[in-house]
């Protein structure tokens, strides 16, 4: 049975009379009647009695009505909330720490109170990682730090980072040359993209850093810093804001060495930009450039 014809079913429950429902929908009355027995036939009973030219509920029809009018008034709900918003759905979306940690909670919050029927399982992972959930199908949309030149991504820039060179220790010099610094070097891990882009950045002197420590949280990065004065980190800016006014973390400036990088919104080439798809991209991208996720 279809929607139309439970419509047609339910109008004629209301006015027994075929020509006054045909005219209300606009339709002719054999339309009516068609779909009429189209549905007995379905249910291999009659719903209706025929008496000159109305149709009167019987019985059946009446006990049909009572255990189905109920169900039919949710699917036309659900039918007109998918076609008046069609942002009722789920995204599948990851992105990478610094990212996740300090940039997209307000906003997945901000959008989710806006699109009320709208859900996100969201995820944080390290851009290597958001890259290949990308390429196999697994993420809708990745929001990643390094750089992605995959040609079955579609790569989109949303803003500008830099990562600076931060320690606890309030003494050390405001600015150095890296290889005059002398400290432990706790580092992300391999494959996330702060990381790359820090020691891409450094090219061969990379080669001489202490790298004493890999970890894959900034949380735990910023606690070995905090208790450890004879130690260093390359961080994104946003992620040190607070330490750096309350001056727990100090910047160490580094001369000739600028660590400057963007961040991109990632989707499959060959992703259906659907309403839902298109509003977050674009919701996000905002929310960024104009940094409402302070």
């Amino acid at each position: 049975m279809t929607l139309k014809e439970l419509n047609f079913f339910y109008k004629l429950c209301e006015n027994p009379a075929v020509s006054q429902v045909a005219n209300e929908l606009n339709i002719s009355q054999s339309a009516v009647s068609l779909a009429i027995k189209s549905l007995e036939g379905k249910l291999e009973e009659e719903l209706f009695d025929r008496v000159g030219k109305k149709l009167i509920l019987n019985d059946r029809g009446k006990y049909f009505k009572r255990i189905t009018y109920e169900h039919y008034l949710s699917l036309i709900d659900a039918k007109t909330i998918f076609q008046n918003n069609k942002l009722a759905g789920t995204l599948n979306v990851a992105a990478s720490k610094t990212i996740a940690n300090f940039i997209m909670p307000n906003i997945y919050y901000d959008f989710l109170s806006q699109y009320k029927d709208v859900s996100l399982q969201i995820n944080s992972l390290n851009s290597s990682i958001i890259i290949e959930k990308i390429l196999d199908g697994s993420l809708d949309v990745g929001l990643i730090e390094a750089s992605c030149d995959n040609a079955n991504i579609i790569k989109e820039k949303i803003i500008d980072d830099e990562l600076i060179v931060v320690t606890s220790d309030k003494n050390a010099p405001k600015k150095t040359f890296i290889d005059t610094i002398g400290k432990k070097w706790i580092l992300r891990e391999s494959g996330s993209g702060t990381r790359d882009v820090f020691i891409n950045s450094l090219g061969k002197l990379a080669q001489e850093l202490d790298i004493f420590m890999e970890l894959y949280e900034f949380d735990e990065i910023k606690k070995i810093l905090l208790r450890h004065n004879n130690t260093v980190t390359a961080i994104s800016k946003v992620a040190v804001e607070k330490e750096l006014k309350n001056k727990e973390l100090f910047q160490i400036e580094l001369i000739n060495i600028e660590f400057k990088r963007e961040f991109h919104l990632i989707y499959h080439k060959n992703r259906t930009l659907n309403r839902l798809f298109t509003t977050f991209k674009e919701f996000v991208e905002k929310q960024m450039i104009s940094k409402n996720y302070y």
